[in-house]
């Protein structure tokens, strides 16, 4: 596998690892439904001069599979971050960092379930292995420290965030699209503004100052357009399992950013913990082999 396939997922998943600090910067700032609508608005906004005129020439398969369309917008966009920016008034970040890295387990499950996939051995192995990695890193060193953790009804619902970005993957790599990689993202984002829209109108209505804009300028265009279109091409070229297990890098990405950004120090168990996190990374795309062998004719199991 060309190595240049790993860049669009390493991409999306360092632009994510700075939008982990934004979710919780919003807090306070501004109410998680007007963020959620005014991202995606702003990202619609800047789309439509560039790529109407190219949907508007596919109408026809837009129309014919808008339903498709309309449910991945709702899994990818609307509800992926929007749970999250919910979940993040009533849980940690250390806890919705658990829980997001729950997505490539959830993925290989619904591979197997929806795509009937086998699952790999590196994808299994592998799997459990960073995600002891991200243990490590949110544990600070401690693992065990991660069960004392108190539950909360944003960790329900950074389960069903989570849970809602596995199935958009396996359902995008299980439809494919006779469109244009910007025109079915335009075409998400479209129904993604309309499923935000109730929320924001019922909600309360952050208004935008200097505070809040440049929460709403980095969820809007790096963390909606680029690392969507990213992720639709990294699923397209190594698929939505292996994929999914670059998330896991995500605690180690954020300490990174910490660390430059903000001066932290990095420790002992950022170090173990980031080896774990790429080792098992390294074993999900090398081990390709299926976690069962295949049964032959005349075994008797």
């Amino acid at each position: 596998m060309p190595l240049l396939y790993f860049l669009a997922p390493l991409g999306t998943v360092l632009i994510w690892s700075g939008n982990m600090t934004i979710n919780q910067l919003t807090v306070g700032a501004i109410a998680p439904s007007s963020i959620a609508f005014l991202r995606w608005l702003l990202a619609w906004l800047i789309l439509t001069p560039l790529f109407l005129p190219q949907a508007w020439k596919h109408r026809a398969t837009i129309r014919r599979e808008w339903p498709k369309l309309a449910f991945l917008g709702l899994l990818g966009m609307a509800l992926w971050q929007g749970l999250a920016y919910v979940a993040a008034e009533t849980t940690s970040a250390t806890n919705m960092g658990i829980l997001a890295a729950m997505v490539p387990l959830l993925t290989v499950l619904l591979s197997a379930l929806i795509l009937r996939e086998p699952p790999t051995r590196g994808g299994i192995l592998g799997g459990l292995v960073a995600l002891i990695g991200v243990s490590v890193l949110l544990g600070r060193g401690n693992p065990l420290v991660l069960f004392d953790l108190n539950v909360a009804a944003g960790d329900a619902l950074m389960v069903v965030a989570a849970t809602c970005y596995a199935l958009y993957g396996v359902m995008l790599k299980r439809w494919p699209f006779d469109l244009p990689p910007w025109v079915l993202l335009y075409a998400q984002v479209c129904f993604a503004v309309l499923f935000l829209l109730p929320g924001y109108l019922l909600g309360p209505m952050t208004p935008v100052d200097g505070s809040n804009v440049w929460l709403i300028l980095y969820a809007g265009i790096p963390a909606s357009i680029i690392t969507t279109f990213l992720w639709m091409r990294a699923i397209r070229q190594i698929g939505a399992s292996q994929a999914s297990i670059f998330i896991n890098l995500m605690p180690l990405f954020s300490a990174l950013i910490a660390m430059v950004f903000l001066g932290e120090r990095v420790a002992l168990f950022h170090l173990v913990g980031g080896v774990l996190v790429l080792a098992g990374v390294v074993m999900a795309q090398t081990l390709t082999q299926p976690f069962r062998a295949p049964v032959r004719s005349g075994d008797p199991f």
